[in-house]
């Protein structure tokens, strides 16, 4: 059974800095693409960052490259993402997703940045 639990949500002052993390199970995150995606209010999800399956070779959005940096532990069967130097834009509900089969997406951990 595919699951993905995200963590490491929570409140940052602009320029702050944030690791989320995504636990994966009935799957090996090595084997399939991993994607994180943002929800803003008001508005649809946006991709952030894309972790390659096989060699994890990392893909970012342009409103995060250069802040944020997207990562695999094959050992844990765990992806992280790294954001710094955080934005008032950064605010949302980040998800972790995968497609095995099917398009598979964690609950969701909400970030703000907030002064």
């Amino acid at each position: 059974q595919v699951q993905l639990v995200e963590s490491g949500g929570g409140l940052v002052q602009p320029g702050g800095s944030l690791r989320l993390s995504c636990v994966a199970s009935g799957f090996a995150v090595s084997d399939y693409a991993m994607t994180w995606y943002r929800q803003v209010p008001g508005k649809g999800r946006e991709l952030v960052a894309l972790i390659s399956w096989g060699d994890g070779s990392t893909t970012h959005a342009g409103s995060v490259k250069g802040r944020f940096a997207a990562s695999r532990d094959n050992a844990k069967n765990t992806v992280y993402l790294q954001m710094n130097k955080r934005k008032f834009e950064d605010t949302g509900v980040y998800y972790c997703s995968v497609h095995v089969g099917r398009d598979y997406w964690g609950q969701g951990t909400q970030v703000t940045v907030s002064s």
